[in-house]
Formats: C-alpha cells, structure tokens, sequence
C-alpha cells in the first residue's frame, strides 16, 4: 500500500574541505565509491536517463539500483533508487530519489543530500524510518568527506 500523506524527504549535509571537482570525482569514481558506500562501486555511463548501479566489490550482488536524473558536474547529481533485493514491487512509484548538490563554500564545498519522497512509495513510512534510525546520509557523507579531504 502506497504512503500518500505530504512529501516526506530526508535531507543531511556536510562541509568538506576539499574543491567540488574534488568531492564531484569521489561521488563518481568507481575506484572511490566502495570505500564509503559499504563496499559498492558504481556503475554508469554518467548520461541522463541511463541505468547506475551499486554493486558489492566482494559478492557481486547489486544493492541499489536506479536511473540517472541529472549530471551537471560538478553541481548536481540526482538518480532513482530502489532496492533490488526488498519485497516490494520493482516499478518506478516505488523509486526515490536521492540528489547530491554541491556547492563552493569559503575553501570548501557543501555536500547537501536529500533523497525522497517517502510518503509516495510502497512501505515509505517504514523506508523512511530505517533511513532515519540508520543516520540518514551521514555515514557516507562523512566517507566522502574523508576522502575528498585526503585528496586534497
């Protein structure tokens, strides 16, 4: 049963001290990704539309899923998401979407996440609340904050 109450969203951000092409270059690289993002590299062709995929670098299974929205590098980068391994039906009103935007602060560059909406995707209430007890964006900003700032 679908969630229809008001738009649900999370949203975290994080300071980096690091350039955007620098942080842009974490998000994107798949030499880079599986060491903040539990072990999965992603796979894309980086072009609006086309499928991008997080697989794990040790069993091979593919997480996460979705199709790429926008990729104005190196301000935003917005996709679907949608778990290929929930009970839930695997069709698009099942999808949310998570975008990262960038953007020049002082010597850095703020990194905000959002990723919803919840309330309109089947078990999103619950969906939302596992993001939410599980740190939301948090841990994986923190990663590419981490590795953006060894970078620099």
């Amino acid at each position: 049963m679908m969630d229809t109450e008001t738009a649900q969203f999370t949203s975290d951000e994080i300071l980096i001290n690091a350039n955007p092409e620098t942080v842009w270059k974490v998000l994107t690289d798949p030499e880079l990704t599986p060491r903040y993002m539990f072990g999965c590299t992603v796979a894309c062709d980086w072009r609006p539309g086309s499928p991008i995929l997080w697989t794990g670098v040790q069993d091979g299974v593919t997480y996460v899923k979705g199709n790429l929205k926008i990729f104005d590098k190196p301000n935003t980068f917005s996709f679907t998401v949608f778990d290929p391994n929930a009970a839930y039906a695997d069709i698009p009103e099942n999808y949310l979407t998570a975008t990262y935007t960038l953007s020049k602060h002082k010597n850095g560059t703020l990194l905000k996440v959002t990723q919803g909406d919840y309330a309109r995707v089947a078990e999103g209430k619950k969906r939302y609340r596992d993001s939410v007890d599980s740190g939301g964006w948090m841990p994986v900003l923190d990663g590419i904050r981490k590795i953006a700032e060894s970078l620099s």
